[in-house]
C-alpha cells in the first residue's frame, strides 16, 4: 500500500497563489534557496496549507512545470481550433499561409509575452545547470502532436509537400515560436510588433519550403 501523503485539492485561488509565489521565488533565488516558509509568506497562506496542497518542495516545483505544460497545450489547441480547423475553409496555399500566420502571431504573442512561461523555462534551465541529466521539463508533446496532425492534414489536402509531418512541424516551430522566444526571452521587454514580424517572416519561409508547387 502506498504511504505517499494524499494532497488536498483545495481552492483554486489558494493553489494559484502558491504556484505564483513559488514560481517567482524559485526563479529569483533558485529552488534550493527558497524555503516553504517563504513561499507561504509570499502566497499569504500558512505553511501547513502549502504542504497540504503540494506535499514538499520537489512536488511544488514539478507542479509549476505541469501548470505551464497544461497552459501551453490549451493555448496551442485553442489557436489551432481558431485558425486552422477543418471548417476554416482553407483550400489554397495563400489561404493556408494567411491562416498559419494568424495562428503563429496568436500563439507567439501568447508565449513570448507570458511571464509564467518564461519563469518555467528559466527554472528548467536552472535545474539543468545543477543536474544536467535531469528530465524535468515543460512537457510540450501533446501540443507538438496537435500541430503535426494539422500539418499532415494539409499535406493530405495537397497544400503542403512533405512525407514527414513531424519534421515539417518542427521546422515551422523553429522558424516562428522558437525564433521569436530566443530573440526576446524577457516578456517584460518583448516587442509585439517584432514578434509579429518574426511570425510573418517565419511562416513565409515555411511556405516557400513546404507549399506544393
Amino acid at each position: 500500500m502506498s504511504t505517499e501523503k494524499t494532497l488536498r485539492e483545495g481552492s483554486l485561488a489558494k493553489r494559484t497563489a502558491i504556484l505564483a509565489a513559488a514560481r517567482e521565488l524559485f526563479v529569483r533565488h533558485g529552488v534550493d534557496g527558497v524555503s516553504m516558509d517563504a513561499v507561504a509568506a509570499r502566497a499569504a497562506v500558512s505553511k501547513r496549507t502549502v504542504y497540504d496542497y503540494f506535499g514538499d518542495k520537489r512536488r511544488l516545483f514539478l507542479a509549476i512545470l505541469a501548470d505551464a505544460s497544461e497552459s501551453m497545450i490549451a493555448s496551442v489547441r485553442r489557436a489551432l481550433d481558431e485558425h486552422l480547423a477543418d471548417g476554416a475553409g482553407i483550400t489554397t496555399v495563400p489561404q493556408l499561409e494567411k491562416a498559419l500566420t494568424a495562428f503563429a502571431i496568436d500563439l507567439g504573442t501568447t508565449i513570448v509575452g507570458s511571464a509564467d512561461y518564461a519563469a518555467a523555462f528559466a527554472l528548467v534551465a536552472q535545474q539543468r545547470m545543477q543536474t544536467p541529466a535531469t528530465e524535468d521539463d515543460v512537457v510540450t508533446t501533446a501540443a507538438e502532436e496537435a500541430l503535426v496532425e494539422r500539418v499532415a492534414h494539409f499535406a493530405d489536402a495537397g497544400l503542403l509537400d512533405t512525407e514527414n509531418p513531424p519534421l515539417a512541424a518542427a521546422h515551422f516551430g523553429a522558424l516562428t515560436i522558437l525564433l521569436a522566444y530566443n530573440d526576446q526571452p524577457d516578456p517584460a521587454t518583448a516587442d509585439p510588433d517584432r514578434v509579429r514580424q518574426t511570425m510573418i517572416d517565419g511562416v513565409h519561409a515555411f511556405i516557400r519550403a513546404y507549399a506544393t508547387r
